[in-house]
């Protein structure tokens, strides 16, 4: 279980983490079901629940530098239970996005590494191209060289050609109409998250 490390309770916090997104974190009543939902659950130091509870006391140390808010998978289970359809999954996002910008260090860097890469590939295509995105996860986080010194590689490459085969990816991205609108929506949100 992760320590409480802000003594004094921050109340802007709320305000802050709303202000990425309308999440609707205060209207939760701690009926636990996002966290009874979460295939993730197991492997994370605050449970959904507990974020949630930590965001309203105002504990901006606390959460900003949990595990859970990088181990989160967006699979949106947690929404989807949820009675008051607060956005879980979401305000996780937010809270990554927010731990990123107050230089907080990411306890799990090559979920950090996921992050970016996804969004850089977003923000240039206008969609995700999984193989070139997966190609320039494993340069970036040092995957890649980890799996060839532990001779790993071999297992990556048999499940691609396998993937291959059964036509499961492409090998050049797809063109996508509205790449310029998606870009601009993205450069808003970055925008509007970097004003003071």
């Amino acid at each position: 279980m992760l320590e409480t490390k802000t003594l004094c309770p921050d109340y802007q916090f709320i305000q802050e983490v709303e202000s990425y997104g309308t999440f609707g974190a205060e209207a939760c009543f701690q009926c636990r079901k996002c966290t009874n939902g979460c295939p993730v659950a197991f492997a994370m130091d605050l449970l959904p629940d507990q974020v949630i509870r930590m965001v309203l006391l105002g504990q901006r140390d606390t959460v900003l530098s949990c595990n859970s808010i990088w181990i989160c998978i967006s699979c949106e289970t947690c929404t989807t239970r949820c009675p008051n359809k607060i956005k879980i999954a979401e305000l996780m996002d937010g809270l990554k996005e927010m731990a990123i910008q107050a230089g907080i260090a990411c306890p799990q860097p090559q979920i950090r590494t996921l992050h970016e890469t996804f969004l850089k590939n977003v923000r240039k295509r206008g969609r995700v191209f999984e193989l070139g995105f997966i190609q320039k996860y494993m340069f970036d986080s040092g995957e890649l060289q980890r799996k060839w010194n532990n001779k790993e590689l071999r297992y990556d490459l048999k499940l691609g050609l396998k993937m291959a085969a059964k036509r499961r990816y492409l090998f050049k991205p797809s063109k996508i109409n509205g790449k310029d609108e998606i870009r601009e929506m993205l450069a808003y949100a970055f925008e509007k998250k970097n004003k003071p």
